[in-house]
């Protein structure tokens, strides 16, 4: 599928759209790692369509990507956060009110930026009822966990330099302070973004990525279905 326009806050915003076959599914946002929207994001969103669900990343930054770490950390910075909400929250209501959306309510999945990301669109919208988080970043504050009415699975590697599993568990703790249904996964000896098969970091593992997408697509599917 193209990349599509969707209605975010009076205004438009675009976004790559992956559909499976029969045209109907359950209906989830993938967001993006600091990359941006790139062959990677696009890939995640066409294995969910094989695997029967809409699938919609919406573009946050807004036709950029790179392959160059430090311009990544850059254009991650520089996220409006104000923006990306509205984003966020677009994206979920136009996947919400989509005609082949069988699901209860719409998922959330993101990988690091997007990790962080995923979990916030939970606060902003409550039509999110099932989040999936990878290796979780947020650079720009947290939001306020009080706010997720959604189950929230959260895949983390013990190896993660970015995110330490001192660091993971501080904010486990938090969530269910918080009140938040969570499941923490932790991959023995996986580094950052384990799951992406680009491996611009060098620490894609084949065997754990599967294993996290199965369990992935597992609870996203008991979470959303109809």
């Amino acid at each position: 599928m193209p990349d599509i326009q969707f209605p975010s806050n009076g205004s438009q915003a675009s976004g790559y759209l992956a559909t499976p076959a029969s045209g109907s599914g359950p209906a989830t946002v993938v967001l993006q790692e600091w990359w941006g929207v790139d062959d990677h994001i696009r890939s995640v969103c066409d294995r969910l369509a094989g695997e029967g669900f809409i699938a919609l990343a919406p573009d946050l930054y807004h036709g950029e990507t790179t392959d160059q770490p430090s311009e990544a950390q850059q254009k991650m910075m520089a996220l409006s956060m104000d923006q990306a909400e509205k984003e966020m929250r677009g994206a979920v209501d136009y996947l919400a009110g989509l005609e082949g959306n069988t699901g209860t309510g719409v998922g959330s999945i993101g990988f690091c930026l997007g990790g962080g990301l995923s979990v916030w669109a939970a606060t902003v919208n409550p039509k999110v009822a099932a989040v999936v988080t990878y290796y979780y970043v947020m650079p720009h504050g947290k939001p306020d966990f009080s706010k997720v009415g959604a189950p929230v699975l959260v895949h983390v590697g013990t190896s993660d330099d970015f995110i330490p599993v001192a660091t993971a568990k501080e904010l486990e703790q938090e969530r269910s302070d918080a009140g938040v249904e969570t499941v923490f996964d932790f991959y023995e000896g996986a580094g950052h973004a384990f799951f992406n098969d680009l491996d611009r970091l060098g620490t894609y593992n084949k065997d754990l990525a599967e294993r996290s997408w199965e369990r992935t697509i597992a609870f996203l599917r008991s979470k959303l279905s109809g």
